[in-house]
């Protein structure tokens, strides 16, 4: 870990969806990280891995189905036993800021964008009266650097990047001290990815907030993240500072060293086969049929150690006994 006092600390949270005749898919299971103020933890790995699910299960927006475990806290309030009244009340928007995946799709068609931010700071906050909520809207979309001229465009009216400011400084209205950015940059060209990037490691850098950012961009999450953490399966296999993971002694676990290596300006390899279906796990290392690391060691399921979950992890050869 950092160090730092964590803002949101996650311990053994597991999500399970029951299915008609009695199928439990495990889309989410025993992950363990902590996020801290002026921190970004980039939350990485390929789709259908269970960020997302994850990132609900925090907002407590997961379907009737679903069933959580385990705890996570901001502060003394574990959000996963939390009642639908206090979500709604005290955490959404208040001590989670969402920015949501596809945000011109979460914006009303019909409202501008100024309508939705004097809505949400006539929610989230003190301002009274018609000039206050006003001027407050505009102090938000400020912050994120949405252009006042824009304020009252409708949302087909807006580029890709610009739904993003917008949605940005919806998240920023309530002061929350976590920000969570659910694949911010899907859709976007790659100099609005390091925009949309930069402008959120802006408002982490203030020290008072923490980022929490899913993304299957590596690049994106190597220009903004402090730490990394890498789900397979449903599980978080290896958590790791950010330097580390992008540089020269690069990731420990044989499934993060293959994302790497399929990148255009690296090997540009595919890792070899497909993930396995959530609700048929074996027992073992998820990953084992797609490593070439693999041994009779890894049918039973390796334990987190040091931040990875592995039993054969990588070792640069100059750390090596």
């Amino acid at each position: 870990m950092t160090g730092r006092t964590p803002i949101l600390t996650v311990r053994g949270l597991s999500v399970r969806f029951l299915m008609p005749g009695g199928r439990r898919i495990a889309a989410v299971t025993d992950a363990h990280f902590d996020v801290a103020a002026g921190e970004c933890l980039a939350l990485i790995g390929e789709s259908g891995c269970g960020k997302s699910v994850l990132a609900s299960a925090l907002l407590g927006l997961l379907p009737a189905n679903a069933q959580a475990a385990g705890e996570a806290r901001i502060g003394d309030l574990d959000l996963l036993a939390a009642d639908e009244r206090t979500l709604a009340r005290a955490v959404r928007g208040r001590l989670i800021g969402l920015i949501p995946q596809s945000p011109a799709a979460h914006l009303t068609p019909v409202r501008t964008v100024r309508s939705h931010l004097e809505e949400t700071v006539a929610a989230l906050t003190g301002a009274r009266g018609r000039a206050a909520v006003r001027s407050a809207a505009e102090a938000a979309a400020e912050r994120a650097a949405f252009p006042s001229g824009h304020l009252d465009r409708f949302p087909h009216e807006l580029s890709g990047g610009m739904a993003q400011r917008a949605a940005t400084a919806l998240a920023l209205v309530g002061d929350a001290p976590l920000l969570l950015a659910d694949e911010p940059t899907t859709g976007l060209d790659r100099d609005l990815v390091e925009h949309t990037v930069d402008e959120l490691r802006r408002h982490v850098d203030t020290g008072r907030r923490a980022l929490l950012m899913i993304t299957h961009d590596l690049a994106a999450a190597e220009r903004i993240a402090d730490r990394v953490a890498v789900m397979y399966a449903g599980r978080v296999v290896e958590v790791t500072d950010a330097e580390s993971f992008f540089g020269a002694f690069g990731p420990r676990h044989p499934y993060s060293r293959g994302l790497l290596q399929a990148l255009p300006d690296r090997a540009f390899s595919p890792i070899p086969g497909t993930p396995p279906e959530l609700g048929d796990l074996p027992a073992g290392c998820a990953f084992a049929p797609r490593c070439e690391r693999a041994t009779d060691a890894c049918a039973v399921l390796p334990p987190p150690t040091d931040g990875i979950a592995c039993h054969h992890p990588h070792v640069p050869e100059d750390l090596r006994a």
